[in-house]
């Protein structure tokens, strides 16, 4: 009974929190494209792997809010050759600790084409499940940590807003939606 209440729980934080974030479409791509100019700002080293990578999925605005039981979803765009070609929200439910209310943008790269194609391909992929996704580490410099240049998928988190404890992609499903 009680893993049927936390998982009502856990959906209701989830839904309102989606109902939040929605966006339409032509505010949507704004967005994405102010989240890419700014991370282009922050940091030269980003921008530069990003024009190496097989695509972009830029997630602008990523709401997350939770006490002790939370929710998370945004909606992005996948972009290729400097085109939008597809649409796709990131949801995620949680429990335990944690606590606030949180908004950030996700740059995901993918940086190799077998780990770009079994992204597409896929029904809904998790993060963790499906294929594994390095955080970006930022050095003095703006340098990336060399061992995550490696990795076939790499996250970018930035413009936090808010404070949140407990910041992790692990269970994030990317779903491909119409807009």
């Amino acid at each position: 009974m009680k893993t049927i209440t936390s998982a009502l729980c856990a959906f209701l934080a989830l839904s309102l929190v989606s109902s939040t974030f929605a966006a339409k479409k032509r505010v949507l791509d704004a967005k994405i494209d102010e989240a890419i100019e700014e991370f282009y700002e922050h940091t030269s080293a980003g921008k530069k792997l990003a024009k190496d990578a097989e695509a972009m999925l830029v997630f602008p605005s990523v709401g997350k809010a939770g006490i002790g039981i939370g929710g998370e979803y945004g909606e992005g765009a996948l972009i290729i050759d400097g085109k939008k070609v597809e649409y796709y929200s990131t949801a995620s439910a949680s429990i335990g600790f944690q606590l606030g209310v949180q908004s950030r943008r996700q740059i995901l790269l993918f940086l190799d084409k077998a780990a770009l194609n079994a992204f597409r391909n896929s029904e809904g992929w998790e993060v963790g499940v499906d294929g594994s996704v390095a955080i970006a580490n930022i050095g003095a410099g703006g340098e990336i940590d060399t061992k995550t240049i490696n990795e076939p998928v790499v996250a970018f988190v930035f413009g936090n807003k808010g404070l949140m404890y407990n910041l992790s992609l692990e269970g994030s499903k990317l779903t491909k939606i119409k807009k």
